[in-house]
């Protein structure tokens, strides 16, 4: 899987620069979704970071494990497929998830996703930021 490199990479050497902070994604732990098995999370920018504006996420999702259909009240929501491949509901239709991808979830719009055999790695940005 030669995008997962790439994924890999954002998770061991990626960096967030700041003018007066730097922070390697390498400290960042990786946690397990407390809703979804098989779903995990590095939380690589953060609320308190961007004053509650955006945050961004790098999701692991395991090989045919998913994000169960949910809603976002509040926040508009990104996924942009680094590695891996899968399929997500988006507001009632079928997309396929592949590297390259990115989808928009709008306000309130039930989604999901669900990972193909060799899982999914993607970037989940939210505006506003989730916590």
């Amino acid at each position: 899987m030669e995008f997962k490199n790439l994924f890999d990479k954002f998770s061991t050497c990626g960096k967030l620069l700041l003018p007066d902070s730097a922070a390697s994604f390498d400290d960042i732990p990786w946690s397990v979704h407390p809703t979804f098995d098989g779903v995990e999370l590095k939380n690589i920018i953060t609320s308190d970071q961007t004053g509650g504006q955006f945050s961004f996420h790098l999701v692991k999702i395991a090989p045919g494990r998913k994000i169960g259909s949910h809603i976002h009240k509040e926040q508009l929501e990104t996924h942009e497929v680094i590695a891996g491949t899968g399929i997500c509901s988006n507001d009632g239709v079928e997309l396929k998830y592949e590297p390259g991808v990115i989808s928009i979830f709008q306000k309130a719009s039930p989604h999901e996703v669900q990972a193909g055999a060799d899982g999914l790695y993607l970037f989940a940005k939210f505006m506003p930021a989730s916590n």
